[in-house]
This record gives C-alpha cells, structure tokens and sequence, in this order.
C-alpha cells in the first residue's frame, strides 16, 4: 500500500486498488467453490475408477519429473534477474518510489522485488497448470459417471471442472499483478517484468513439454492402433492409450491454463509500463489505475457468465452443448462491455480508453467466429477436407494445408484490423498513446479469461471422459453423451487456441511498445538527442543491420516449430514400436492379458522432459546475441520478424491440424464409409499429421514469442549503454553463440533414443 501513497492517489484509487485485491481472492474462492461442487460427485464402477486411477498415475509422474527439469534454471534466473538491476543505474520512478534511500539501497530492493516476481510469477503459472490439471483428472471420471444419468449434468461437470482452471488463472493473475503494484508504485514495472518472465517462461516449459508428450502419445496410438490394427481409438488393448489420455491433461489442459496466465501477465505488464509513460506526460495517475480496474470488472463477468452455463432438456444435445457455453461467454462480454463503459466516462472521462477495450473483447469474439468456420464440422473447410478423403489422404493433406494457410491469412488481417483501430482511437495523439490502446486491447481481450480457459479445458475432459467410458465398456447412451461432449469439445479447444495465439500476438506488440519506451528512457537519461531516439526513430527496416534482425526473427520461429515436430516424431516412433511389440504378446489382441500401459507413460515423460531446456535456451539467447552483435534497433527489428513469422506459424499450424482432426471426427460419425473404411484411413493420416501441428509446435509459439520479448524488454536497457566493441560484450557474445549453438545441436540429436527409452517404466 506503501507504493499507492508515494503515488499521491486519491481515495478513489485507494479504494479501487482494494477492491481489486478482494475481487482477485473472490475469483480463487470461486475456484475453490467449484472444486467442492464437483469432487461431491461419484466416480462411477470400479472398472472406470481403475482406467481412471491409472491416468491420475501418469499425470503424477510427468508433474513430478517436470518439476525436476525445470527448478534449475528457474534457481539459476532468479539470481541473474536480482543481479541484473546492477548493471545500470536505477530508474527515475525507482529513485522516486524510495526517495530518502541511497542509489545502491534501491537498486538491492529492485533486484528483490524483480527476483521475488519472478519467483512468484513462476509459481503461479505453475500453480495454475498443476493444478488445473489434477483437477481436469478429477472431474473426467465424475462426467462419465454423470453421463450415464444425464447429458445436461455430464456437461455441468466438464464445464465447472474447467472453470477451476479459469478462475485460478485469472485470480492468480490478478493478485499477483495488483499487490506488486500496491508495494512498489510507479516503480512496479521494473518488478513486473519478473514477474512475467516467470509466469512466460513456465509456461513456455509446460507448453513444450506438454504438446511433446500428448502428441507423442496419440500419434503412436493411432498409427498402430486404427491404421494398423483397425481397433477404436481408446480400444484398452493398445498400450500407449493411458498415455494418450494423460497427454491430452498435459497438453491442453496444464499447457493451455500457463499459456493463457502469462498472456494475461504479460498484457499487465506492457499496460503499466506504457500507462506509466502517460502518467509522465499527462501527471494523471489514472492511465495504470485503469488496466487493473479492467481485469477485476473481468474476473467478476467470468464469474457470472460461467456459472450460468448449464444443459438444457429438450434440446438438441450438440447445439445445446455449445449453446449453453456460447450464452456463457456472451453474458460475460455484456456484462464487462457495460462494466467499462461506466468505467472510462466517470472515471477516465473520456471515450477512447473504453473503444480500446471495447475492440479487444470484439477481436476475442471475432477470432472465436473465424476459428470456429475453419475448424467446426458445421462448416464448409472441415466438409471440403472430409470430402477430399474419398481420393486419398494426399489429397486430405493438401487441402488441409490450404485451409491452414487461408486461416492464417484472415486472422493476420483481423489482428492489423485491431491494432489499426488503436491508431484510429488514439488518432493525432503521441505515438506512446497509440501504444497504450494497443495494451488496453490486448487486456480487453483476456477480460473473459476465465470463460476461454473453461473452455479450452472442457475439450480434454470430455475427451478423457470419452476414453474411460470405451474402456469402461459404459452403455450406449452413456457413450454417445460423452461422444457428443468430445466432439463440442475438439472445436472449443480449437476456438481457444485462436485466442491464445492471437492475445499473444497482441501482447507481444504491447510489449513491443514497451520495448521502445523503455530504450528512449535510458537514451534519454544518456544525453541523446530526442530526434535519435528509438521511439522518434523507429524501427528503420532499411537500414541494413536492421533488416538482417528482421530476417533472423522471423527465421526463429521457423527453427522452433521444426525441433519440436522433430521432437514429436522421435518420441513417436518409440511409442510405435512399443506398442507394436505389445500386441505381439500372447493374448493380448484377445483381451487376456492386460498391455503394459506404464511402459509407454514412461517413454513419454522422458522423451518431453528431455527437450525442455535445450528449446528454453534457444528462446532466451537467441535475443541476447542479436542485441550484442547488432545492436537494440537490430534486436527491434528481430522482435518484429518473430512476431510476424511466429503468429503466421502459429495460426497455420492450429487450424490446419483442428481442421483435420474434425474432418477425421465426421468420417467417424457415419460419412464416406465410416469407421474402418479407406475414407477414414485417409482422414486419421491426415489428423496424424496435424496432430504435432496443433498441440505441440502450434501452441508452443505462443510463448516462445513472449519469452522472446520480455527477454528482449529485460535486456534493452542494458544493451543500449555497450557497444559490441567492448571486450565484455565480446565475451558475453562468444558464450551466447556457443550457448544457442549447443542448444540446436542438442535439441536436433540429444532426444530420446531406443536405447535412452530402456528403462522409463521405472519412472511411473
């Protein structure tokens, strides 16, 4: 609170910041208020609890094992982020914030509030994931018991059990950006840049991980399992099933849950850091006050919105399914578009702060509306590439590959749309104004968190549902609830991936903003002229140095993609030849003997953790060097090629793989053949292919970008004060390049092997 009194807020704003506080605490209670609703409910027969015990098993050894990898570096970072205030003189807010202390006395409490952030922003978007996750393994055994009663408490359930997850993501968020910002004041943005770098960079961790071992898993499993021995897809005679269950918690639930929480970071982050520029420039306090005020209205909506979302009796059961979360989503849009606009005219006193968030909940709804025609199997793309099945699975895969490229292409204009409105909004104003309705967009946009991570993590719950009730053997109409469930739930994954990429694109360029402001701060402070400072200057693509940092850029995520598919097909192969060597075990393809589940959890949890580092190192250096060799307006122009070629990648690869996992679903409810016929051959080739493409390289892009960014914030005003010339730089650049070198390398050849995979099933 000490911060908020050094900033001579009114009591307005005093009071408003507590309100905010309570409202991030009422988000956990609600969370924690759900938890109890679903774990009241049963867990079914005993043949569902042991399929069930068994994914709860492997989900538990990848947590375990993932914490093991992870806390080294993140040990390692905190202390390079407390050392890294050191190295400059503290900013003018800092000095201002603990006026009365010495230089170096700031510089230390700095150094422990951006270390602590870090620390804390880590833990949070763990926090987030693990147990967003474990919850996701309660809830799907209580939806298929639920389904053998009811389709509309089947659905409660699987919505309510993801909701958690959005409610812990948006309350953590939340708390952790307003209590830095009640204790360090205008000083709050050299702090929370730990803090979302700790919340990115995890993320970036569970993302990986995540997407290697869901997809490593469910490729093995289709290929030999519906290509090769033509059984159903949780058929429990197929050794890498449990682990294609666990690897969908792991994937989209604990990577998708940290992915969208640094988003929600990050977009904090650049509004505060941005907001303080105007608070130098107008002296009014009200343009940081305002991005927190925002974030608590959204917490409220999404908690209103998704409790209302519920079955309704009488209706069709798939319409009534994405009837009932869209009516959700809808009530929390209204309730905050109106929530805001009081907001901006009396407190802001003025229209443009209310457009600028304004247009951010339409970008969410529109990228809802444009994911769902490219990948809902009510539409043509999905029936085009189901059709294109009856020539073959090249032909699947070349107008699959069309409708990726296409999706792209639109979102990409949607997106420049957005951001062309923020000039619009803030038309003849500094260009520091324009920057900050990009921010505010970005935060209008994960207003309704809470509702797009309860819907990301409905999809995996049906799923797993679904599984246990094939392997359960449940009744029929149990079945077809939880088929119906699954297959509302493969779009809503598929919407909710359209909004991480693009809210992460938003971010990136509000962080971007950031970049510009924070380097013409220290250029100031150096003595350098107004006219040569970056935010007068700009980017300049034609200069030559420049142009090469945008080359570069845009090259990383085009490097990334292509480890992490690499990654995925090694890890694939092992499951391959695992599973193929268990159907040759004597009984087995007859169901007297139980497969090996375990063996292939193991494999896969090694095979993910694996990666994590090598792929880290990658995001983390590559901006270093760049800066240290070509300089900060070389490293804005390498931050402008990753975003572009990064949200390109990105839509590309999640909408071409949704598309085809769809096609496959349709063929699978009855058209061209059905099941088993060469129609559905085709589409499970193609859904295999897309399958690394959606959950794993797709996704992974999101805060590989960010981490790219903030790494990049973190680092420019340090970058700005040394010239590559300077024996210090030189080595740093020498042990960045061999670093980045031995990163590729490792990532390219040091995976998993056979030989490496001897030995996993003692993980589980």
């Amino acid at each position: 609170m000490l911060g908020l009194m050094s900033m001579n807020a009114s009591p307005f704003e005093v009071g408003s910041i507590w309100v905010v506080l309570v409202i991030a605490f009422m988000g956990l209670g609600y969370a924690l208020l759900l938890r109890s609703q679903v774990m009241s409910y049963d867990k079914g027969t005993a043949k569902m609890q042991e399929v069930w015990n068994a994914i709860k098993e492997g989900a538990d050894a990848y947590l375990g094992r993932q914490l093991k990898s992870i806390i080294p570096l993140i040990i390692v970072l905190t202390f390079v982020l407390f050392f890294s205030v050191y190295i400059i003189p503290p900013t003018d807010e800092a000095l201002k914030r603990f006026a009365g202390f010495t230089p170096d006395k700031v510089k230390l409490l700095v150094g422990i509030g951006r270390a602590a952030a870090f620390i804390m922003g880590a833990f949070f978007s763990l926090m987030v994931g693990q147990f967003g996750m474990r919850m996701a393994v309660e809830g799907n055994v209580r939806v298929a018991s639920a389904s053998r009663r009811s389709f509309g408490e089947a659905l409660k359930i699987a919505y309510r059990t993801g909701t958690i997850t959005g409610m812990l993501t948006d309350g953590l968020g939340l708390l952790g950006g307003t209590v830095i910002f009640m204790i360090f004041g205008i000083a709050s943005p050299d702090v929370l840049l730990g803090f979302g770098f700790g919340g990115t960079l995890l993320a970036l961790f569970m993302r990986v991980g995540g997407g290697i071992y869901t997809k490593a898993a469910d490729v093995g499993a289709d290929l030999v399992g519906k290509v090769e021995k033509d059984i159903p897809e949780d058929d429990p005679r197929n050794a890498a099933v449990i682990a294609d269950l666990v690897g969908d918690n792991v994937g989209d639930c604990a990577g998708m849950a940290a992915d969208i929480f640094e988003s929600y970071e990050v977009t904090i982050v650049s509004g505060l850091i941005l907001g303080l520029a105007l608070v130098n420039i107008t002296h009014e306090l009200k343009w940081i006050i305002f991005p927190l005020l925002v974030r608590g209205i959204g917490v409220l909506s999404s908690i209103i919105g998704t409790y209302l979302v519920k079955g309704k009796k009488g209706e069709d059961e798939k319409v009534d399914a994405f009837g009932a979360i869209n009516r959700g989503f809808y009530t929390s849009a209204g309730i905050s578009i109106a929530a805001f606009f009081v907001l901006a005219m009396y407190y802001m006193h003025e229209w443009r702060a209310f457009l600028s968030v304004a247009v951010g909940i339409a970008l969410a709804v529109i990228i809802d509306e444009v994911t769902k025609y490219y990948t809902h199997t009510e539409h043509e793309p999905v029936k085009e590439i189901a059709a294109s099945a009856k020539t073959g699975s090249a032909t699947l895969i070349l107008r699959g590959l069309s409708i990726g490229f296409e999706a792209s292409a639109a979102q990409l204009i949607v997106i420049a749309l957005t951001i062309f409105a923020a000039v619009v909004i803030y038309w003849g104003q500094p260009v520091v104004f324009i920057l900050y309705g990009v921010a505010m967009t970005g935060i209008g946009m994960l207003t309704l968190t809470g509702n797009n991570v309860a819907m990301d993590s409905f999809g995996p719950i049906s799923d797993n549902a679904n599984g246990i009730g094939e392997m359960a053997h449940l009744e029929p109409k149990a079945r077809q609830i939880m088929a119906d469930l699954d297959a509302v739930g493969n779009t809503t994954k598929a919407i909710t991936k359209g909004v991480a990429i693009g809210s992460a694109v938003i971010a990136a360029v509000s962080l971007f903003g950031s970049f510009l402001t924070d380097v013409t701060k220290v250029q100031a402070q150096m003595g350098l002229a107004d006219a040569l400072r970056i935010l007068s200057t700009g980017i300049r693509v034609s200069e030559p140095m420049v142009f090469v940092g945008l080359l570069i850029g845009g090259a990383i995520p085009l490097l990334f993609s292509a480890l992490t598919i690499d990654a995925v097909a090694r890890a694939a192969a092992l499951i391959v030849v695992e599973v193929r060597r268990q159907f040759h075990i004597p009984g087995l393809m007859e169901g007297k003997v139980a497969p090996d589940y375990k063996q292939a959890v193991g494999i896969c949890t090694v095979a993910a953790q694996k990666e994590l580092v090598g792929l880290a190192l990658i995001a983390i250096v590559s901006p270093l060097l760049i800066g240290m060799l070509l300089g900060v307006e070389a490293l804005g122009g390498f931050l402008a090629g990753v975003i572009l070629s990064g949200q390109l990648l990105a839509v590309f690869m999640a909408t071409a793989g949704g598309a085809w996992d769809n096609a496959k679903k349709t063929i699978e409810d009855g058209l061209y053949g059905g099941k088993g016929s060469e129609c559905h051959k085709a589409a499970v080739v193609g859904d295999t292919v897309g399958d690394p493409l959606k959950d794993t390289s797709g996704p992974a892009l999101n805060p590989m970008i960010k981490v790219i960014n903030l790494v990049s914030l973190l680092a420019a005003p340090i970058l700005v004060q040394y010239k590559n010339s300077d024996p210090r730089v030189i080595t740093a650049i020498i042990i960045c390049g061999a670093i980045l070198f031995g990163a590729i390398l490792y990532s390219k050849h040091g995976g998993m092997t056979l030989k490496k995979a001897k030995g996993a099933e003692a993980l589980v």
